[in-house]
């Protein structure tokens, strides 16, 4: 009776650990296939000399590294900021004012992203670091929160018994509430780094480029072939910086909770 028992846990585990990959498999080929038949369609399809312009790969591809270059900076920001203050939230009288602290930071994300990016820009000028500055403040929000939450979170008796084998404060925290913490924290980074893809096609109303610029050209001048272009490249973009911090969150996670 053991032997029957324990053949189909162990089975079960390896089919939910190669069912969890899956999905990391599927979505980057789900995005090759549709970038591809976009790429066989910008060759084919019967563009107007403005669309062709608009269209062209070069342009697109300065575009998707301005694009880029917007979200790895902000990004690059808000973990710098947010992480360590959710950690320093969670000591000791600082606790206190961890309530008072998201509620600033949500009011970044609480407040129209076009009318953030505008306000700032009016402040800092028409830029780009006005425009990573607004991406910042509508994205530290998930970072911070589940920072904050993730290390509450931990068993405090994990805790106690760190101390009890003589650890000090910091160890306790960088060996123990930290790694348990990591799964919350990555799905809050996963969270803002697909709310920055989205968020910094905003920019181009500011003058900070990317690939919001083929939507508002395709608004302006009725190009309707343009806009659908520029939102499937930032739908695109999206959906692969929402699976490398799947591959990040998979490989990161502690591997006693995988």
């Amino acid at each position: 009776m053991t032997d029957v028992l324990v053949e189909p846990a162990a089975t079960t585990g390896k089919t939910a650990r190669s069912g969890s990959w899956k999905p990391l498999v599927i979505q980057p080929v789900a995005i090759l296939v549709v970038l591809a038949a976009f790429a066989v369609w910008l060759a084919t399809a019967d563009l107007t000399a403005t669309e062709r312009s608009t269209l062209n790969p070069s342009g697109l591809l300065s575009l998707t590294w301005q694009h880029v270059q917007l979200t790895i900076v902000s990004t690059v920001i808000v973990l710098v900021v947010a992480i360590p203050l959710g950690i320093v939230l969670t000591r000791g009288p600082l606790r206190r004012a961890s309530g008072f602290i998201l509620a600033i930071a949500n009011f970044g994300q609480a407040a129209p992203a076009i009318g953030l990016v505008v306000l700032l820009a009016f402040w800092l000028g028409f830029s780009f670091w006005a425009a990573v500055v607004a991406l910042v403040l509508y994205a530290i929000l998930p970072v911070l929160r589940n920072t904050i939450i993730g290390i509450e979170s931990v068993d405090g008796r994990l805790v106690e018994a760190g101390r009890g084998m003589g650890m000090s404060a910091f160890s306790v925290l960088v060996k123990v509430e930290l790694p348990l913490a990591v799964p919350v924290m990555l799905a809050g980074i996963r969270t803002a780094l697909v709310l920055l893809v989205g968020s910094a096609a905003l920019a181009t109303f500011i003058g900070a480029g990317g690939l919001g610029l083929l939507i508002t050209t395709g608004v302006n001048l009725f190009l309707p072939k343009v806009l659908v272009s520029g939102a499937l490249l930032i739908a695109l973009l999206a959906l692969s910086i929402d699976w490398l911090g799947r591959i990040v969150e998979t490989v990161a996670r502690p591997k006693g909770l995988r």
